[in-house]
């Protein structure tokens, strides 16, 4: 493609967090609103968007090797864009290592796309990794259209200030979108084909905002309005923070039958002296008080978390606090890592880096314990009768894969179709799903 050339087709590899996917799906409608069209699948894209993770280690360099895969036999490259996190960190050096990036742009900035494309096309490279005081949001399209589960950004940043996290300096500081705006969005997606919104953000149960009334209401008071959408049959929301867990969010799991029964709640270790160190809010205590609310408003609630292994200081005693942690709630599923210190953050310079060697015994530990219950739970479900929405086609002839109620994946033949919720018995569990038998379709 000549540098003249304004690109025909496009392709947006996304990485990392369900955030990162919404602003993925963002990008490819702001592109297609261009009349740039999504590259056919196995074909050359004239424009790629790589729209990049920062939170775990040697995330830049995956960056630079991805570009290295994108050059062609000829030694000519598409027209390049970095985004996300990575770019926002670290946009002066990838410019200045990689010269066939052409366009840097951050989280907060996507909404420029398109006449950053114009620009580079002109033979300039264009970087914007500014956060401005206006939102992107108003600037993006319409949607228009909808997978049966679709993400929904509501806020935006951290304040937390965590000591091993990025966020704060990639994403900006907390900012929550108008509640008209949302409540908006989300008519939009229904109408496109959504039955299942998730509300996403940073710290998404910091969520505030004024309702039509000028009442001041938080993600609760959000997800009460949402409910009342007809078509809208499910709720959820990702990723929470325990400091917001108010009681109103918490009673919602109990009063709105649309809020599926999943609560995804991180913790990151289970020892007080390590959260501190982390500069969480809460304490190993503090924290399953808050998962006894809400399993005494919602007993059937399925449990999520993250752990992180290996922070800086962390001796054996304190690890088994962790581990200890774990048993106590038996989560249905769980994210864990190994700490990897990210440049400009405290932890960074913490003394007592722990040897990786030792954080990768300490991982092979947690993730035993963590799949056990993962398992346990997925066990337990057999025999229950549910309703899972249908997402797709499974690998196997007839057969079709959606999501139960407590976010399992569900996969099981019949006469349905995607966008579908449909009743099942579920049947044998699996490390990592479940196998169900077709009941009846739902009409609702």
């Amino acid at each position: 493609m000549r540098p003249t050339q304004i690109p025909k087709t496009y392709r947006v590899k996304s990485f990392g967090c369900q955030m990162n996917v919404y602003d993925g799906e963002r990008m490819a409608e702001l592109l297609a609103e261009q009349g740039i069209t999504a590259a056919p699948e196995g074909e050359e894209a004239d424009l790629v968007v790589l729209n990049t993770c920062h939170i775990r280690e040697k995330a830049a360099e995956k960056v630079y090797s991805d570009i290295g895969r994108l050059r062609r036999d000829d030694g000519s490259s598409p027209l390049i864009a970095v985004a996300g996190c990575v770019a926002q960190a670290e946009g002066d050096e990838i410019m200045a290592r990689a010269p066939a990036v052409k366009m840097v742009v951050g989280p907060q900035a996507y909404h420029r796309l398109p006449e950053m494309i114009r620009e580079a096309t002109e033979g300039k490279r264009v970087t914007d990794t500014d956060m401005p005081a206006e939102t992107k949001f108003d600037a993006l399209p319409r949607r228009r259209r909808s997978g049966p589960a679709a993400f929904l950004t509501v806020q935006e940043g951290c304040d937390k200030f965590c000591t091993y996290c990025v966020v704060p300096y990639t994403r900006g500081a907390e900012v929550s979108r108008p509640h008209a705006d949302l409540i908006d969005e989300a008519k939009r997606l229904v109408d496109a084909g959504a039955r299942e919104i998730t509300l996403l953000g940073q710290n998404v149960n910091a969520w505030y905002g004024e309702d039509a009334k000028g009442r001041k209401v938080g993600l609760d008071g959000l997800i009460r309005e949402l409910a009342e959408i007809p078509d809208l049959a499910r709720i959820r929301y990702t990723t929470s923070h325990p400091n917001d867990m108010t009681e109103g969010l918490i009673t919602a799991h109990g009063e709105v039958a649309k809020l599926m029964p999943f609560l995804h709640l991180p913790v990151q270790a289970g020892n007080d002296r390590v959260l501190k160190a982390m500069n969480r809010s809460h304490t190993a205590e503090s924290y399953l008080k808050i998962l006894d609310r809400v399993r005494a408003v919602r007993p059937d609630i399925a449990l999520s978390g993250d752990f992180i292994v290996g922070f800086p200081g962390e001796t054996d005693a304190e690890f088994e606090d962790t581990l200890a942690l774990v048993d106590t709630v038996r989560y249905a599923q769980c994210f864990s890592f190994k700490y990897s210190p990210r440049a400009g953050t405290p932890a960074a310079t913490m003394e007592d880096q722990i040897p990786l060697a030792v954080m990768d015994e300490r991982l092979q530990r947690l993730q035993a314990a963590l799949l056990r219950d993962q398992f346990a739970f997925n066990t337990a479900s057999v025999g229950k009768t549910c309703d899972v929405l249908v997402e797709r086609k499974g690998k196997h002839p007839g057969q079709w894969v959606g999501k139960s109620p407590w976010l399992q994946s569900v996969h099981f033949t019949g006469d349905v179709a995607i966008g579908d919720i449909v009743t099942v018995e579920l049947s044998e569990a699996i490390a990592n799903s479940i196998s169900a038998r077709l009941l009846s379709p739902v009409t609702a």
